[in-house]
């Protein structure tokens, strides 16, 4: 999540650490390289992307498309009643409860994008955000996951998907926020913005 980090004396991390999967830097805990950000991303959401297979059948990636071209706001939408639908339920399957809207989301585009397309991961340290970009056909669908905070998130978050568009050269993106205050209803909490410009 590009958190602090300070249990640096955990079986787990000495664990993780001996092994060469992870590597610091200062407080910040990070994939020691890109591919075993990857193993440790598909890893952790291995038994979600079981059950999608069993669960949403119709999470077929050529549902999503739309005149050769993802149709990104479309997958969106479904993962947000799944969200919706689920969520208490999934979360309780993950240790770390904080990471565990980013996981579920990155094992449903797993499971959505398997069959076409690629997706880049980078844990951007010290943001407290996830990007992701989706690679289709030569097009580049730029995500920037983040977990509510206040108001700032909204303005750090467009800012840095911004930013992620620049690097991908993309004319959108997507910026998803998950708020996990359980005293607000759910239509206070799902919805949809467009920003253009």
């Amino acid at each position: 999540m590009g958190e602090d980090f300070y249990d640096f004396f955990s079986d787990d991390y000495q664990y993780v650490k001996d092994l060469g999967l992870i590597k610091r830097a200062g407080s910040i805990i990070l994939p020691a390289n890109p591919i075993y950000a990857e193993v440790i991303i598909r890893t952790l959401t291995y038994g979600t992307q079981q059950r999608f297979l069993a669960e949403k059948p119709k999470a077929d990636f050529p549902y999503y498309l739309k005149e050769g071209r993802i149709d990104v706001n479309y997958l969106l939408e479904d993962f947000q009643q799944f969200w919706r639908e689920n969520s208490a339920i999934w979360i309780e399957e993950f240790d770390y409860k904080e990471a565990a809207p980013h996981l579920i989301l990155q094992a449903f585009l797993q499971r959505v994008i398997n069959g076409g397309g690629d997706i880049i991961r980078e844990m951007a340290a010290n943001t407290k955000r996830s990007d992701l970009c989706i690679m289709y056909e030569g097009e580049k669908y730029p995500i920037e996951l983040k977990i509510w905070r206040g108001e700032k998130t909204i303005t750090e978050g467009l800012e840095q998907i911004e930013e992620y568009m620049d690097i991908f050269n993309s004319k959108e993106g997507w910026l998803v926020i998950f708020n996990q205050n359980t005293e607000m209803s759910w239509d206070e909490k799902i919805y949809d913005r467009i920003k253009n410009g």
